[in-house]
């Protein structure tokens, strides 16, 4: 059984109104989640020896969410990952969105669905959030309702996104927690083991965006289908991290696709999807300059996030349009 607990996060500033915070309580998982983003502020776990541990990166108070920050566990919209150039072509017509990561568009510009606060609605197992991104918001075409629901069931977390737009628009929704399996703060993640379940990825160039083709794992370093020690694995490889699309078989049901492993503790996490790609990312932009959670930073490779989306950039690929979701009218 969950229990669902509603309570007040913090002000924002020059009178902007309240953010709120939930709790979602079940007999081995904590979760918070606050109204600013749908961002997991807190998600305890227990280890194999019933010790309680924070797993996510974050912040303890309001005031560093507000601050700029790199998505830590926020709903990230209208569009995931990285867009060309900041534009893109619908119907004809050619959008130009804010470029914020080099010459590119990330994460739905400058404001993007992570700095919104959002509407709640406490449900007898979670919370769901709506809000209405107006048409034009940060360049995208058509007014887009989105809700995002989060309900907990024993050990499983489900985030699960719905959208409508009237025009029609890219739309690619997606979580941007940083895990760490030692517990929050815990200097890297050198010692966890990570699985995906995808015969391919996506190479990218020197701003990080896909090629066009998807390519084979085998004989790379992006062949995760068995357990690999990150550490060594980085080493083996000499790579500086992972930030990437692997591609997975879609569903209409969730599908497995990736596993977290943290042989000390003994906490696992798995991950189930019905996305077309999981953009795995080992924290390589974390440079300890972020004070967090009770006073810890964040240093490089100190947290990891399992991202299921669209793949990057399918709006600029007619070669990945069979796995983008363009959001027309319903």
């Amino acid at each position: 059984m969950t229990k669902v607990t509603r309570g007040k996060f913090g002000d924002l500033p020059h009178g902007e109104g309240a953010v709120e915070k939930f709790l979602l309580k079940s007999s081995t998982v904590e979760v918070e989640i606050i109204s600013l983003g749908c961002i997991i502020t807190a998600l305890k776990t227990k280890s194999r020896d019933g010790e309680f541990s924070d797993i996510v990166l974050g912040f303890d108070h309001l005031e560093g969410y507000i601050k700029k920050h790199p998505y830590f566990g926020a709903v990230i919209g209208r569009v995931a990952n990285r867009i060309a150039k900041g534009k893109f072509v619908v119907e004809g017509k050619e959008y130009h969105l804010a470029i914020n990561n080099g010459p590119n568009s990330l994460h739905g510009g400058l404001k993007g669905f992570d700095k919104a606060v959002w509407a709640p609605e406490v449900l007898s197992d979670g919370v769901r959030f709506f809000r209405v991104s107006p048409d034009g918001e940060e360049g995208y075409p058509g007014e887009l309702k989105v809700w995002v629901t989060y309900t907990l069931n024993h050990g499983e977390l489900t985030i699960n996104y719905r959208a409508q737009s009237n025009k029609t628009t890219p739309v690619s929704l997606t979580n941007h927690a940083y895990f760490n399996l030692a517990g929050q703060g815990s200097p890297n993640i050198y010692d966890h083991k990570f699985t995906i379940e995808a015969d391919s990825y996506l190479p990218v160039d020197e701003t990080q965006i896909p090629s066009g083709e998807a390519a084979s794992v085998r004989d790379t370093a992006f062949d995760l289908r068995e357990p690999v020690v990150l550490g060594s694995h980085l080493q083996k490889f000499q790579l500086d991290g992972f930030d990437h699309n692997f591609c997975l078989k879609q569903a209409k049901e969730p599908q497995f696709c990736a596993r977290a492993y943290h042989p000390p503790s003994g906490r696992t996490i798995e991950v189930y999807t019905t996305q077309p790609g999981i953009q795995f990312y080992t924290g390589n932009f974390l440079d300890g300059s972020l004070k967090g959670k009770g006073d810890s930073v964040y240093p490089k490779h100190s947290g990891f996030c399992l991202e299921t989306q669209n793949w990057p950039d399918a709006v600029n690929k007619v070669c990945f349009s069979r796995f983008y979701n363009a959001v027309y009218q319903i």
